[in-house]
């Protein structure tokens, strides 16, 4: 597809310039002043256009919990909330720790055409932490592995699990309850044995301390906060593992200006209202992550250069993706936003199935106006 963005603020992890990016066949062509192309043209006087949104942890449900959401509403949020590529997690049901799951996944997103989507598996069969899946027959379809939503208790089986993701080139990504205890096992054998390790969810002053400690002694992994562990402190909704005090989410916000953190991540996890009136965690905020995230970075003066690399540049990085940058040569993976947009949260205009989110009502800055998908418009709210 050829598209022509012109007049716009244009702002990635490393530039902040003026002026229009031509897109061809999907594809970054030309970045500069008064472009001209017989092809379609957006105005974008008055906006800023970034790298479109990459999220390593999201649920999409299907199969087996569509009442929560499924592939296409879930798809459909995230294209809202102006993310294109989502890694989605294997706690579905069935779980996804076989071929048949994942073919089920990736060829039904396929034919949606909306998000690139990469289905993680689980490590272990069923997600019951007692034998790590078929890595030669899974590790044709994804090199991400997780068991998020539970944890992996048995530390042989964690070490295997290390030792293979070296041998194999894939990533584990680790979900730690609890938090400290496993992050710290976790870094301990990362430091013994190596491997490739992404840490999920920290939200404790103590977490990152770990991090620190073993980021400063060299040690190679990467790690992610979501939007609502830095959106807000001591708050009574159940979500894994729970926000925490007000010195946790200041620690955090440092721990982002630091270079400590690599990635947010959205953890988007979409309930039924009476599934969360059982007391289920979880929290359904794709579409309104990136106005969650701008509003934290903007009231503790954080760039919207780290936000972009953060939210898009790292996570490409890690995944291996040529996107996550406004620049040639790189997939035409865009995102439209009105940076002086005001609003408030309104869980009633959620696409996604899951309306519970705890913030409805809050005041957020930024809105997404348009995503585009290698040239594509996905979404337009212009």
């Amino acid at each position: 597809m050829d598209l022509l963005i012109k007049n716009v603020k244009i702002v990635d992890a490393t530039k902040s310039i003026y002026g229009d990016v031509f897109i061809e066949n999907g594809i970054i062509k030309e970045i500069g002043i008064d472009i001209n192309k017989d092809c379609q043209i957006v105005d974008g006087e008055g906006y800023t256009l970034l790298p479109s949104f990459i999220d390593m942890h999201t649920h999409l449900r299907e199969p087996g919990y569509t009442y929560k959401e499924d592939l296409k509403s879930g798809q459909m949020a995230a294209i809202k909330g102006g993310y294109t590529t989502l890694c989605a997690m294997a706690n579905t049901n069935p779980v996804c720790d076989n071929k048949e799951i994942i073919e089920y996944v990736i060829n039904k997103s396929k034919k949606l055409n909306l998000c690139d989507v990469i289905q993680i598996s689980s490590l272990t069969e069923n997600l019951d932490g007692k034998e790590i899946v078929d890595i030669d027959e899974m590790i044709k379809y994804t090199n991400l592995f997780s068991d998020d939503g539970k944890t992996v208790f048995d530390e042989n089986i964690m070490k295997e699990a290390l030792k293979l993701s070296q041998n194999y080139n894939f990533k584990i990504l680790t979900h730690c309850d609890p938090e400290v205890d496993i992050v710290k096992r976790d870094l301990n054998l990362l430091e013994g044995i190596g491997g490739n390790l992404h840490i999920c969810h920290i939200s404790l002053k103590e977490t990152l301390d770990l991090i620190k400690e073993f980021k400063n002694k060299g040690l190679n992994f990467t790690c992610e906060v979501t939007p609502h562990h830095i959106f807000s402190h001591d708050l009574d909704y159940r979500v894994n593992p729970s926000i925490a005090s007000i010195q946790d989410v200041n620690a955090l916000i440092q721990g982002i200006k630091d270079g400590y953190i690599d990635v947010i991540g959205t953890d988007h996890a979409p309930h039924s209202r009476e599934d969360k009136t059982k007391g289920v965690p979880g929290i359904s905020l794709i579409e309104v992550a990136f106005s969650m995230v701008y509003k934290v970075f903007k009231e503790n003066n954080i760039s919207i250069n780290k936000l972009s690399e953060l939210m898009s540049y790292n996570p490409s990085k890690i995944l291996n993706l040529n996107s996550g940058l406004i620049k040639e040569g790189y997939e035409g993976n865009l995102v439209l936003v009105d940076l002086d947009r005001e609003y408030e949260i309104d869980t009633n205009e959620f696409i996604s199935k899951g309306k519970n989110n705890p913030f409805d009502g809050i005041k957020v800055y930024g809105e997404v106006k348009m995503t585009v998908k290698r040239g594509r418009i996905i979404y337009d709210n212009r």
